[in-house]
Order: C-alpha cells, then structure tokens, then sequence
C-alpha cells in the first residue's frame, strides 16, 4: 500500500475494495460485548454498555462491559506488579517490542480502519491514515529512546576517580484516557510513550470507540508484551476518575479543557506532584491576509474545519480576514464548501461523516440558531436526511465581536467568519481566546508569514497549506503541542520532546 498522511490523495482501488469488504462485515456480524485486558487476561466483569452506530441510530456497533471501581483497582494493582521487570528489562527489549506491535497492527490495518469508521462515523480516508498514524506512533516513541541511548549521558566531572551521568528514568505506572476522536491513533500515542519510556500503562479508552481500542489490546497480546504491562478498561466517566483517584505515578489524557485541567489538579496535589501529561483542545484560527491566495485559503479552511467533522482538537473553527478580501474569500469558500459530499463511510466519495452523538447535533442547532439571530449563515446551518447524526458543514460570518461561537470550542463542523483591518488586529483576534493549539496564515508576503510566527500564541503552525490549514501533524514530520489552555506541559505528541516526559530526572555519581 502506498503510505499516505493526512494531507495527501486518494488510496488504490484494492484497499478501496479491502475497506469495503472489511465495512461490510462488521456491520453484518452481531456487534460484540467486549472485556477488559488485565494482566493479559480477558475479563468480562461489570455491566454492559453500548456504541450507537452514528450513521444509522437504530443500530449498535459495539458492546463492552463497564469497569468498576473494584476492577479498575484489578487493573493498576497488575500494571504495579509488572512495572519492575519492565523497567528493568531495559529500552532496547522494549522497543523492540513496540516495533513488533507496530508490524501486528500494521497487518489489521484495514480491519482496524473500519471499526474506527463504524463506530466513529468518520470517512475511510481518515479511518486509514488513523491507523497508519498509529502504527507510526510505535515506531516514533521507540525510535526516539533508541537515538537518544536511552536518555542516558554522561556529565562533566572535576575528580579523577568520580564519574557522572544524567539518567532519565520511568514513573511508574501511567493511566491513560483516550478520546473518541483519534481511538486508535491517540490511545496509542499515549500509551507507546508511556511503555517506551519503562512504565506500565492502564488504558481507559472512550466509551463511544470500545472495539477500536480494543483491536490495540490484540495487537500488544500477540507480541507477546510481559503480562500486566499494559492493561485496557471500559467504561465512562466514572471509569476514568477511577483511574486518577487510583494508584497512579502520573496521568496521559487527550480531551475537554475542563476534564483535563481537573485531572492535573488532581495529579498536583497531596503529598507531592505527579505528571499530568493532557492535550485539552483548540479554537483554531486561519489568519488570511490581503496577499493570501484565496483559492488556497478557502481549500485550507474547508478540509481543516470539516475533516472527521470539525471533531479534532485542531480543526479550523475561525477565519480571520483582513477586509480588503473578505467578500471573496467567502464567496471561494461557500463554493468549496458546496463540492463536500456528505455521508456515512461507505461510500468511498463522502469527505465528511456524522458528529459523534445526539448531543454534538444538539450543541450544532444552538449554534445555528445563534447565528441566524446574531449574524449571518453564508452556508450550511442544516442537517441532511439520513438516518444518524449528520448535520452540514455550515459558515457563520457577521457575528458581534468577542461573541462566544467565535472563543468556545464547539467541536463540531462550523466556521465563523470574523473582518478586521490589517494583520495586526488579526494576529490580536486570533489570539484573544484561552486556547493555543494550532493556526494558520495565508500570505505570500514573507515579512507578513514572519510577522505572524513571532506573535502567535500556538504551538502548532502553518503557512499558506492547502491540504488543512491548522491541522494534518503527523510523526516526526510536525510536533503537535498545545499552549496556554490546550496543553497543560508546553510540550507534544509526535515529535521530540514527548517520550522525555513520561520520565523524571536522575543524576548518578560514582566514585571508584
């Protein structure tokens, strides 16, 4: 298969049809009740809960039983027993271990993509391109012990018979809580670093993906990991808090801003702090300036706000235009947003798939009805008919300054439209929000895309890119790190400085 990231074509016509056959089947097949991985044992305990298909609510794409408290303290209580020999089986095993899990789920890939499409509704493109992100998370987090020796290294010394070395060293035992959005990708990204570095892992994956996480539970059982290493629980909120009230030497989370910085309080107190590692969301904007392209402007905006459906914390929820070419670049960016087909993942042409639950439509209606009374619906606002939660891909301009569709994270497909003066009030509009995760610029002029660099509050950037313009990072080619309320360390997945801080600082002297 020809490798591909987010921002590249179409697939061959062979994985076309693999998808599809593969789609098929797990829609035909009963939907099945999935269990916990616990010390590399299959466990069925707890209540059962259910996945709604998005595209068709009348029907259930997975099952899986609820962990209780009692199990959830199973879990950590083996991840603890395992985490020695982990440790000190040494990084090198290790990550050839994650090298291993990376080929086995390379293998499923296809398989894997479909279960994400099924119960995440988002298209096959997208579902595909998740799985090989994954499967390169492995293979990054592995790399990066690997050329940094292990982080270990010596230090300068002033006595002849002393030696010192700076060692970077494993936690413990880390819980992970994973979104819907990237089930498989994130999940992983969390938990590779997390092994990568010597810790042991218990994983809570979003109860609206159970079966996508549970395919990365099968991948890590087939490699044969020591067991009690890594270890997977279902469930729902309850689940996770379980986990962080838990035994736990530090914390991975990828969510809401409010869920995340209530676990890094969590983590902060008592006797002494503990990491929390969490990725909280964006507001992102595209700055256009009077020297932008528009045609790659409207492109840009369009596949970044309404890929997987405006449901990643990087999507493009705000354009920002200097008023010389806002009129056109609204009219370019209806007309590319009218070419979007939308869709259930079956159909290999569908850009964009179904928001994620009754409540992401419900959160769309109110913006909707917000902006017919407050501004201005250049496209979109309605909602197609078919069976599951599907709404359009809908741009909003006009509305009043500061208004809250233009700072609250929506997380849904949904644009607004803000003019302003020049590329100082726009790198001012762009920035007046509590998130900092990802932004784009649209010039071609250098001292304008400079201008732009320097004063940005985002750690995640881009200049004039078509193909997303505040999203598509992808392992080892951009850091995904979030500033100010969307990350809580400064620091992000996929690039280098994630794996160092899964561990914490030691410095050795030895006299001889």
């Amino acid at each position: 298969m020809t490798r591909l990231t987010y921002t590249s074509g179409s697939f061959g016509d062979d994985v076309e049809k693999q998808f599809d056959t593969w789609l098929k089947k797990i829609r035909d097949e009963d939907a099945p009740t999935l269990g916990h991985y616990i010390g590399g044992v299959w466990e069925t305990t707890g209540a059962t809960g259910e996945r709604v298909d998005p595209c068709d609510t009348s029907k259930v794409a997975s099952r899986y039983h609820v962990a209780d408290e009692a199990t959830v303290e199973t879990a950590l209580a083996a991840a603890e027993a395992a985490k020695d020999e982990w440790r000190r089986l040494g990084y090198k095993e290790r990550c050839r271990l994650l090298n291993v899990a990376a080929q086995e789920l390379d293998r499923r890939k296809i398989e894997a993509a479909a279960v994400v499409s099924l119960e995440t509704g988002k298209s096959r493109i997208e579902s595909i391109l998740e799985v090989q992100e994954a499967v390169e998370l492995f293979e990054t987090y592995a790399e990066e012990m690997e050329k940094n020796d292990g982080f270990e290294q010596p230090l300068a010394t002033f006595v002849d018979n002393e030696t010192n070395t700076d060692v970077l060293r494993p936690f413990g035992v880390f819980g992970v809580v994973g979104p819907f959005n990237f089930p498989v990708a994130l999940c992983i990204g969390m938990s590779a670093a997390a092994l990568a570095a010597g810790n042991t892992v218990v994983l809570k994956p979003s109860e609206d993906a159970p079966w996508s996480a549970h395919i990365i539970s099968e991948a890590i059982h087939a490699t044969g990991f020591p067991r009690g290493v890594f270890n997977l629980v279902h469930g729902d909120a309850e689940t996770g808090r379980a986990i962080v009230d838990g035994k736990v030497d530090g914390m991975a989370f990828t969510g809401s801003a409010q869920v995340g910085q209530e676990i890094a309080r969590k983590m902060h107190a008592g006797d002494y702090a503990r990491p929390a590692l969490t990725e909280m969301g964006g507001k992102n904007p595209a700055v256009i300036t009077a020297n932008a392209d528009l045609d790659k402007a409207a492109e840009g905006i369009a596949r970044a706000a309404y890929g997987l459906s405006g449901q990643k914390c990087s999507a493009c929820s705000r354009a920002i235009v200097v008023d010389e070419v806002a009129d056109e670049l609204e009219r370019k960016l209806a007309d590319f947003v009218a070419t979007l087909k939308v869709g259930p993942p079956d159909d290999r042409e569908n850009f964009m798939g179904p928001v994620i639950d009754a409540a992401a439509v419900e959160r769309f209606e109110k913006a909707v009805e917000a902006s017919r009374s407050e501004g201005r619906i250049v496209v979109g606002g309605g909602r197609p008919d078919l069976p599951g939660h599907f709404v359009e891909p809908t741009v909003v301009a006009d509305l009043p300054k500061g208004h809250w569709l233009t700072r609250d994270e929506q997380f849904m497909p949904f644009v607004t439209i803000t003019r302003v003066a020049d590329l100082d009030e726009a790198i001012k509009e762009a920035n007046d929000v509590r998130y900092g995760l990802a932004a784009g610029v649209f010039t071609e002029d250098e001292t304008e895309a400079d201008e732009f660099f320097d004063r940005i509050e985002a750690g995640v950037t881009y200049l004039n890119r078509a193909a997303g313009a505040t999203t598509g990072a992808w392992p080892r080619t951009q850091s995904f790190c979030g500033w100010k309320a969307s990350g809580s360390t400064g620091k992000g997945g996929l690039g280098p400085h994630y794996v160092p801080q899964f561990m914490r600082e030691q410095s050795r002297t030895i006299v001889k």
